[in-house]
């Protein structure tokens, strides 16, 4: 089972993720998470180390090598790259970690819950800048992705306003990319609910849930958890 959590910054994907890792650790699955390991470590495991787990948390761009250098340089404000070239470093970064780690893992019959991936870049990039989303999606490692499609790809709905108002009380996740602004997060917000754009998706067999979470967070979670259950079972 392969999950993708996407959604405009602030929608809450990190607090739903942490719900269905530790509901599924309660109902004894052996959890690890890939992210805390690159925090740690800044760099990737071997797949066959992870054999051992049941369910592995992810995330986009990741923590380690040129995802770093994505969170650390290409989208920070005030630096000048383009949308072609950011497109490129997270095609490169989703490239090693779905041949590395993503692909062997699944092949494995390991549950995946994934916080972002290919389907951040087919609706970001192209509102960054000049480049449409054809361009993007066949980038190798965007290709290969999608060639790996999950198995649910849930969008998690906020208007753009909501969204900035709980990224203005983050103070302990203070990103500072150039993704977080009101026009691009409203663009944004349309493109993952546009039903072309979905279609990336649909076409490959991805069936796509769309989880309200303008709610308070305990609701959010609550229903984040039923969807999950809803899913497994």
């Amino acid at each position: 089972m392969f999950i993708i959590l996407d959604g405009i910054d602030g929608s809450g994907k990190t607090t739903i993720i942490k719900t269905w890792a530790e509901y599924l650790e309660n109902n004894g699955k052996k959890v690890f998470n890939l992210i805390d390991f690159w925090k740690e470590n800044e760099k990737h495991p071997k797949a066959e180390d992870l054999l051992e787990y049941d369910v592995i948390i992810s995330g986009e761009p990741t923590h380690a090598w040129i995802g770093k250098a994505i969170r650390n340089e290409i989208i920070q404000n005030g630096n000048d790259y383009t949308a072609s070239a950011t497109a490129n470093a997270y095609s490169l970064d989703r490239l090693v970690l779905y041949k590395r780690i993503l692909v062997p893992l699944l092949k494995a019959g390991k549950i995946i819950l994934q916080d972002r991936s290919v389907s951040t870049s087919l609706c970001y990039q192209p509102i960054q800048g000049n480049v449409d989303i054809d361009f993007v999606a066949n980038l190798e490692g965007n290709a290969f992705a999608l060639q790996n499609a999950p198995d649910y790809l849930i969008i998690a709905n906020l208007p753009a306003n909501s969204a900035l108002d709980r990224l203005s009380t983050r103070y302990e996740k203070q990103d500072n990319t150039i993704f977080e602004n009101k026009p691009f997060l409203e663009k944004a917000q349309a493109q993952f609910l546009n039903p072309e754009y979905q279609k990336y998706f649909t076409e490959k067999g991805t069936k796509i849930e769309v989880l309200n979470v303008n709610t308070e967070i305990a609701i959010m979670k609550m229903d984040a958890l039923n969807l999950l259950k809803k899913i497994m079972n």
